[in-house]
């Protein structure tokens, strides 16, 4: 089957092996390609040395001389009429993306679905080929059929699956193709996304349209899973596990995935397959099921016995290091199979915010404990016991607070990526490939999340949870309480050393007046350990939220961002000049929606569907949106 290159005119498209192989040329001297961010474009320009008028018709249509063509035409040339090798007018039109020429051949009397060439393909199916979007709009609506089959078994979407053409894909089944529907040998996308196309895509891609995981194929009767196996794609075997296909499916050799992949001996993916299987056993048991409704609970519990043994064998009287280093290897190893048995490895990213709140819990006794007894007046207790009523509040309010996550029906979604795609705005900077959705101004998709989040700031590890839009101000005063508890337990701690601890630094040196202290209670030095490394990143990340948001306006993944084309680029722009910054005093009210007695009028604006600048005027024209 003969074709162009993408954009330009034909050569022999070797499509049997799925690869574009640029042969002869019929003698033709082809026009200069460039490529453009939007896509290849001819030169403006046509080979200076030939006369157009002089062009067949094959070659006026591989150029998109309309004019030529329908000089012609009108002189007699049928249309439909095929070459030497069954390649019509419009399967060269269609390889070429030439919108206009298509359209003209179609009023003519072409046959929109014709086969044609040695893959007996329609001209939708070389315009899937070849990627070209804005074609396969067209002959779509002009009544192209993307459920026909070709020479080699593919229907239109196969083919976009094979050739990795997202946008394609998303086009076509939110135009109605079936996200299931089969090749010649019963194969349905996924299947051969799984099986010949190895990575995370399409195969991803495919699972956000709810595909069937547990379909066969006609032949052997293999699942996307068997496929996936079969074909040591590694990638697509972890996301078909998550997305929960069988494992007790039998192939026609009566092999389960397990069995498989055994015979290929792919250690990793039999130990994906054994692990997933453990998994879901415990779904099964009763106990194990109630745990695994608790499982950040056990978690949290874990992390307090950890913490508390920690504290308890340092303050032991013994001074063997070795005994001590030796019981808390032998918890540590305890707590660690306990966790494994029964708190998901998925669960285990909360494990920061299970250290945090026992860090919480712990320095709070201590706080009541031995530090509380040594202030004397309510008045210097009082920050301790506001900070830690602040820190739980917002610590709360941020957990449990929506952030922003840009949700739409499957409905929507369909709706969305099909204006998008016949607008010529179906581009993955600004529409989410995984959620399904065009993305707002200043949203980020949050891969931890697997959602979209609004005016995105972070996904913070101490939280375990993404900071956006409706969760950020709650996650400032967390920060600004967390930071005023952790101030006041260092004094605390200090003034308890001061009262209980002898010290002689004059007569001995430091190291010695370390060591008196850290003899004269273990368990507080462990505390004020603690204290110091959250007081670390606590005061570090308020102060840089303050900073970009009072002087920049800008959210922390914005300035990382900028940040790092200032860094890279030729003409880098400063940080300042954004057109999120509005000064100093309206940032902040924009950002707390605080009128400070109508002084102030802070911009309200719903960034889940903000999806152009239509406030505050920009008076640098060359500075762009984040």
């Amino acid at each position: 089957m003969e074709g162009g290159g993408s954009g330009g005119a034909g050569g022999r498209l070797a499509c049997k092996n799925h690869s574009h192989d640029l042969l002869g040329h019929h003698g033709h001297s082809w026009p200069d390609i460039e490529e453009y961010k939007d896509g290849p474009k001819e030169r403006d320009h046509l080979p200076f040395m030939e006369d157009h008028s002089n062009f067949d018709i094959v070659k006026a249509t591989q150029y998109g001389l309309l004019e030529r063509c329908q000089e012609l035409v009108e002189a007699g040339y049928d249309v439909r009429q095929p070459d030497k090798e069954n390649v019509t007018l419009l399967h060269w039109a269609a390889i070429n993306n030439r919108l206009e020429l298509v359209k003209y051949f179609i009023s003519k009397g072409a046959v929109v679905d014709q086969l044609g060439g040695d893959l007996n393909s329609t001209p939708l199916q070389w315009a899937v080929r070849q990627g070209h979007l804005s074609m396969v709009i067209l002959l779509l609506k002009l009544g192209a059929d993307p459920a026909l089959i070709d020479g080699e078994g593919y229907s239109s979407l196969h083919l976009a699956v094979l050739f990795q053409h997202m946008p394609i894909i998303a086009y076509l089944i939110s135009n109605g193709q079936s996200v299931d529907t089969t090749d010649h040998s019963g194969q349905t996308p996924l299947m051969l996304a799984a099986y010949k196309v190895l990575g995370l895509e399409p195969t991803r891609f495919l699972l956000k349209f709810n595909p069937s995981l547990n379909t066969v194929d006609s032949i052997e009767k293999n699942t996307a899973l068997h496929c996936a196996i079969a074909a040591g794609n590694v990638s697509a075997v972890d996301l078909l596990l998550e997305a929960g296909s069988s494992l007790d499916i039998k192939n026609g050799k009566g092999d389960r995935p397990l069995d498989l992949a055994h015979q290929t001996q792919h250690r990793l993916i039999i130990h994906l397959i054994t692990e997933e299987e453990r998994m879901r056993a415990r779904k099964n048991s009763r106990f194990l099921r109630i745990l695994g409704r608790n499982e950040f609970m056990l978690l949290l519990v874990t992390a307090l016995i950890l913490m508390w043994a920690i504290g308890y064998i340092a303050d032991l009287n013994s001074d063997s290091w070795l005994l001590k280093g030796s019981l808390l290897l032998f918890i540590c190893v305890i707590i660690s199979l306990f966790a494994r048995q029964f708190v998901g490895f998925n669960k285990l990213k909360y494990f920061p915010v299970a250290f945090l709140l026992g860090s919480v819990f712990w320095i709070s006794v201590t706080c009541f404990i031995w530090f509380l007894p040594d202030f004397s007046g309510a008045v210097s207790q009082f920050p301790f016991f506001l900070g830690m009523v602040g820190l739980l509040y917002y610590f709360y309010k941020v957990f449990r607070t929506d952030p922003g996550y840009i949700k739409t029906t499957e409905e929507e979604r369909k709706k969305n990526i099909i204006n998008l795609a016949e607008s010529g705005s179906l581009d993955f900077r600004t529409f989410c490939t995984s959620c399904l959705v065009k993305k707002p101004l200043r949203s980020m998709h949050c891969h931890n999340c697997n959602l979209c989040v609004a005016k995105y700031d972070q996904h913070c590890i101490w939280i375990g949870h993404c900071i956006g839009v409706g969760n950020h101000c709650y996650f400032v005063l967390f920060l600004l309480f967390l930071t005023m508890v952790n101030i006041w337990t260092l004094y605390g701690t200090i003034l308890y050393w001061s009262e209980h601890c002898m010290v002689t630094y004059q007569k001995d040196g430091a190291w010695t007046s370390f060591t008196q202290i850290v003899s004269c209670s273990p368990w507080v030095s462990y505390i004020f350990t603690l204290v110091s490394f959250h007081t670390s990143w606590a005061s570090v990340l308020l102060i840089l939220q303050l900073y970009q948001i009072a002087f920049l306006g800008l959210t922390s993944h914005e300035r990382i961002t900028l940040w790092r084309q200032r860094k890279h680029s030729k003409h880098p722009v400063s940080l300042r000049k954004t057109p999120y910054n509005h000064g100093c005093l309206q940032n902040l009210a924009d950002f707390f929606q605080c009128r400070c007695f109508g002084m102030l009028k802070p911009n309200v604006v719903d960034w889940t569907k903000q999806y152009t600048l239509t406030f505050h005027s920009v008076k640098n024209k060359n500075i762009h949106p984040v």
